[in-house]
């Protein structure tokens, strides 16, 4: 008998007795199909795959293997026809009549349950039934649906995977405060940076939040960095300057698409959110607020030089985001890479597992990364 056992058919579901809503397997029934699956087994089958051509729960076929004498193992449940009784506190037809009027009235077709329950007895004086018994009646009648003239809520999908294999393919951008000196008022820092090398490619210190100088910087880095059109990608939140009509009229003039995060979901522009927590826990960063804009904007270009030309970030492999921009990262990980292949075969009991840090640079990055799940069922 091969694997994939094929139980003789009077058995290949069980054979229950329908007592009402209880179901019972007779104990003959019982026998014959513990030893159809010990022949089965003893053939080379699996008890949990013979199980399951005949319909058969394995735990209970554990239960039964279990018991040494299944004429022993009377079946305890009631046998006798059940009568249904209704729930002593159901409403009457009168009064489901009486609840569908008030679902639908005009007065308050438009409320959910939650209100039309509490309305009912501020102006009625009245009381028909809990929300739960509304929501049960809707569903049961097919009018659970989005009740009122408001739109109704829709799932925000996650935003499009943006992937980089080279600079000026993907940037993000975010705005910060930065404290001054009067309570109450900031100095706002936009900021631009590439996904590809971690490159701040453009940044600014406004008095004030508009799209108008979100579009002036990135008109400017456009320039700077030769952007061609239809080259560039720019994801933002959902702040008012990164979706106001200025910003959008420039990008498109420019060539350059956009991306947004979903509303309230911080997750969606992480790498603008750590380049924030890295200037604001900055050592560099005063103590005191900024007296003036300039002075802010003096502070912002010293943290720029440091980001860019001095920090070894960690998503580079730790290579400085100006050295991955020009390319000089390929030369140094490779360095470290010898570096460490002497070290391994001069001490090679230091690596228990017999492999040493992989120093390849890294030539993809993606932001929003979708899962491979989706990707392979093909999910946009």
């Amino acid at each position: 008998m091969s694997r994939k056992c094929c139980v003789i058919g009077a058995f290949k579901k069980v054979q229950c007795v329908d007592f009402g809503r209880v179901q019972f397997t007779e104990t003959s029934t019982r026998i014959k199909l513990l030893e159809l699956i010990t022949e089965a087994v003893s053939n080379g089958a699996r008890p949990f795959r013979c199980c399951e051509v005949i319909g058969l729960s394995y735990a209970t076929y554990l239960r039964w293997k279990k018991n040494k004498d299944l004429r022993l193992n009377v079946d305890k449940r009631l046998k006798e026809h059940r009568t249904y009784f209704e729930p002593k506190n159901k409403l009457s037809e009168f009064e489901y009549h009486i609840l569908n009027h008030y679902l639908n009235c005009e007065e308050y077709k438009h409320l959910s349950p939650i209100q039309i329950v509490p309305k009912l007895m501020d102006d009625k004086g009245i009381y028909i039934a809990s929300e739960s018994t509304f929501y049960r009646f809707m569903r049961l009648t097919g009018q659970n649906t989005h009740r009122g003239s408001t739109k109704k809520p829709r799932a925000s999908n996650k935003p499009n995977e943006l992937v980089a294999t080279a600079s000026n393919q993907v940037y993000c951008w975010d705005i910060t405060y930065l404290n001054s000196n009067v309570k109450g008022q900031y100095f706002y820092l936009y900021m631009y940076i590439d996904i590809f090398d971690k490159y701040i490619t453009g940044w600014q210190v406004f008095d004030s939040e508009s799209a108008e100088n979100a579009s002036l910087l990135i008109q400017d880095i456009y320039e700077k960095e030769n952007i061609q059109p239809n080259q560039l990608v720019i994801h933002s939140d959902n702040g008012s300057p990164m979706k106001g009509q200025s910003m959008k009229a420039m990008l498109e003039a420019l060539g350059v698409s956009s991306s947004h995060s979903r509303p309230r979901v911080s997750n969606d522009n992480p790498i603008s959110e750590s380049l924030f927590k890295t200037l604001k826990y900055n050592a560099l960063l005063p103590l005191k607020p900024f007296d003036t804009i300039q002075e802010a904007r003096e502070w912002v270009y010293q943290f720029v030089q440091w980001y860019n030309h001095v920090h070894l970030h960690s998503s580079n492999q730790f290579i400085t985001p100006a050295d991955k921009r020009a390319g000089k990262d390929v030369a140094k990980l490779q360095k470290r890479q010898e570096v460490m292949n002497r070290k391994k075969e001069s001490h090679p009991n230091r690596w228990a597992k017999g492999h040493i840090r992989d120093w390849s640079p890294i030539t993809k990055v993606t932001l929003n990364e979708m899962p491979e799940k989706e990707k392979t069922n093909g999910v946009a």
